[in-house]
């Protein structure tokens, strides 16, 4: 209900007289129309009354309870905007008379819960919870606030995590989400069901190595504003079950590491991305040893820069569909097929790589593979094609006719351990040679 309240004999407010401090105390609420301004005196320069629509929020306090780790000290808190001591009350053991402003645990303190008000002032919950490695549970009792834009950093190497409760967090405003749950390796359970995401924009590095969780529902989040996804689950070791089918990618760029060391899923559901706006898509998939199935059909990389490393270790991987690939922007491609050694077939006749200029390490260890054909490949900027086909050892026939490389190229080892190789179509004369040493290398090795 809506209360009218007189500044002039308000005590709390008596010193609120401006429409520009006012704005400031509450907020902007009288932005979002929960606030109103009642009446000016003469000179239109001082207010004299306010309605406030919704007094709970105009004050609104964030309330979070801590549990610290037994036998763990130091930092348990970052408060944004120490500067002003009135922004925030610590409590200790529920000592409500008692309101302590340090925000370090000492090794001979007796503390089994902690309480933190963080008040309205407050803007930004930017690594409130940096590197606090000594919490072992967080719950937020209660968070009104809806003008806090920032939470990147905010769980940060909280290595002791083991309960997060974010039932109570406010995420309607939030724009950046980077690295929040950075390295929260004890955290075994996270339920972001409530996560409003409509406007975040950074989700790099979300949840970076959160290594002991095994599953992650994200079926709720928005992403159509997100540009940034570089290492969101990068390091997560142990998650088997990852929900993310209905991500929407339509204005996503950075997608690099972002599966990266993900070694315990077998299967990723990525049909609704769009990727027609990514550039980078270095070690997307680096790593995810446990992947059997993979389905990109619908990727579209026409302005992809790197792929290099981007299913470097997917030693589960046999069979891989990118005939849709149009690689015509990407200029490195070192490792992209980097030890998978089930990987039976792979039909790259359709890639077109005039900018490519690095392919070393490019089908390493893939000792699976039969035949290559390489005939569209256009090699002509390429200078980098070290260990280009090395331990390819059931290699029998490649096609890279087209192979037009520098003079300056380095082809060192670029056969080596091709055992099967039989028949080599190429017309270049640097390549020629080197496959003609490799197999006077191989004679000599069988006549010993």
């Amino acid at each position: 209900m809506a209360q009218i309240i007189n500044l002039r004999n308000n005590a709390s407010l008596n010193k609120v007289r401006s429409k520009y401090i006012l704005a400031q105390i509450f907020d902007n609420l009288q932005q979002e129309k929960k606030i109103e301004i009642v009446r000016y005196n003469k000179n239109f320069r001082k207010l004299l009354k306010i309605r406030i629509t919704d007094y709970r929020k105009a004050f609104s306090k964030i309330e979070i309870d801590i549990i610290p780790k037994e036998n763990e000290f130091g930092r348990f808190i970052h408060i944004p905007n120490t500067t002003n001591n009135s922004n925030y009350n610590i409590y200790f053991n529920d000592n409500k008379k008692e309101d302590i402003k340090r925000m370090v645990i000492n090794e001979n303190d007796n503390v089994k819960k902690i309480k933190v008000i963080l008040n309205h002032k407050i803007k930004s919950l930017y690594g409130l919870f940096l590197n606090c490695k000594c919490i072992k549970k967080i719950k937020f009792i209660k968070f009104n606030r809806s003008n806090i834009k920032n939470m990147s950093l905010m769980f940060y190497g909280c290595t002791s995590l083991e309960e997060l409760d974010i039932s109570n967090l406010n995420t309607n405003k939030i724009t950046n989400m980077r690295c929040m749950f950075y390295r929260c390796l004890s955290l075994k359970q996270l339920d972001v069901s409530n996560f409003n995401t409509d406007f975040v924009s950074d989700m790099s590095f979300m949840f970076n190595r959160c290594s002991s969780l095994p599953e992650l529902n994200l079926s709720n989040f928005n992403t159509k504003n997100v540009i940034n996804m570089r290492y969101m689950f990068s390091g997560c070791i142990l998650l088997k079950n990852l929900n993310i089918s209905n991500f929407n990618t339509d204005n996503l760029i950075l997608m690099n590491h972002m599966f990266y060391d993900c070694s315990s899923i077998a299967e990723l559901n990525l049909s609704s991305f769009n990727t027609t706006k990514v550039t980078h898509m270095n070690s997307l998939f680096n790593g995810c040893s446990s992947l059997l199935n993979l389905n990109i059909t619908n990727f579209n990389t026409i302005n992809v820069v790197n792929m290099s490393y981007m299913f470097s270790r997917c030693l589960s991987l046999q069979e891989l569909n990118i005939s849709n690939f149009n690689p015509i922007n990407v200029s490195n491609m070192c490792s992209m097929f980097d030890f998978c050694p089930l990987l039976r077939e792979l039909d790259l006749s359709n890639f077109n790589c005039s900018k490519v200029w690095n392919v070393s390490f490019m089908f390493n260890r893939c000792s699976s593979l039969k035949k290559l054909d390489l005939s569209k490949f256009n090699s002509d900027k390429v200078w980098n094609l070290t260990y280009m086909f090395h331990g390819c050892s059931s290699l029998k026939i490649l096609n890279i006719s087209n192979f037009n490389i520098l003079p300056i190229a380095n082809i060192s080892h670029i056969f080596d351990g091709c055992l099967s190789l039989k028949e080599v179509n190429c017309s270049n004369s640097l390549i020629k040679n080197e496959y003609l040493r490799h197999l006077n290398l191989l004679n000599s090795n069988n006549e010993n």
